[in-house]
């Protein structure tokens, strides 16, 4: 009997509550119990449905993405094949008429035909024979000034006998005139120390004379001093570039002023006056 017992049934609650306070809400709340899980239920199994059906919503319409885009790539690669078959067909094709077209024949210019032309022999009795018919020989042929075997195909001439005299040309470089006082930068044939370069670095090295100032505040560096070599050799104007330091600047620049004579740069020729560029180095010893 107890295997058919309704626990949620009024009977059941009566008994249980027989000896309990029935208003005080749990009576109430044991009676209304079975309903209450019968809601809970019908939602908890809808809700389940619910997310499976959008799980495999969700799946279905990502498979259907997916082979959609495998099918585009493949019509794709397809439609570029087909292209590239169609471009080979053409290339093919193209190189096929054009191994087929014959190279039209090319009419000679009328210059061309016009100056062949041929020359019948005429035997005539040696009394009708003039002096300037006749063949002459080497040495004659070499004393005369007229050029024979030439045809002048200039004016489009029958006559394959035709000599055209030759004038020498004779062709006269006329000098570009430099200005004297101009100073340049860059000339064909650059200013030279006497001796070369090295001589130039010996002759620094003996004749600098590193200033007191500057040994003694270990300032060191490399001026670069430009000075115009002039037409003559003889050094000109005397200009620092870069700086390092008044007392170093100042030491450069006298050592250049007291440089012997270039051999002068020159342009088309003739010598003319230089810019040369100069670095002067100063180095004390045991200092970085």
């Amino acid at each position: 009997m107890a295997k058919n017992v309704d626990l949620t049934s009024k009977a059941w609650c009566d008994v249980v509550f027989a000896a309990r306070n029935k208003d005080f809400g749990a009576y109430q709340l044991r009676l209304d119990s079975k309903p209450r899980h019968l809601k809970a239920f019908i939602i908890t199994l809808i809700s389940v449905v619910a997310i499976m059906i959008i799980a495999l919503s969700y799946l279905k319409v990502s498979q259907i993405i997916a082979e959609k885009q495998i099918k585009d790539q493949a019509a794709q690669e397809l439609v570029a094949v087909d292209l590239s078959a169609e471009e080979d067909t053409e290339e093919d094709t193209e190189e096929v008429e054009a191994k087929l077209e014959m190279p039209e024949e090319q009419a000679l210019p009328e210059e061309i035909l016009n100056t062949v032309k041929v020359t019948e022999l005429l035997i005539a009795p040696d009394e009708e024979v003039k002096a300037e018919d006749e063949i002459k020989s080497q040495d004659e042929l070499k004393e005369t000034q007229t050029a024979f075997g030439q045809t002048d195909f200039d004016k489009g001439t029958d006559d394959r006998n035709v000599v055209r005299e030759h004038k020498e040309e004779i062709i006269v470089e006329k000098k570009v005139e430099v200005e004297p006082e101009k100073v340049f930068t860059a000339v064909e044939q650059m200013p030279q120390f006497p001796g070369g370069d090295a001589e130039l670095m010996k002759f620094l090295s003996k004749n600098i004379k590193y200033p007191t100032m500057a040994m003694e505040n270990n300032i060191q560096g490399r001026v670069i001093v430009q000075f115009v070599v002039t037409k003559t050799g003889a050094i000109g104007e005397v200009k620092v570039v870069r700086s390092v330091d008044r007392d170093l600047d100042r030491e450069a620049v006298r050592v250049c002023k007291s440089l012997p004579k270039f051999t002068p740069g020159k342009m088309n020729g003739q010598a003319v006056n230089v810019w040369y560029t100069l670095p002067v180095s100063f180095k004390l010893q045991g200092v970085n």
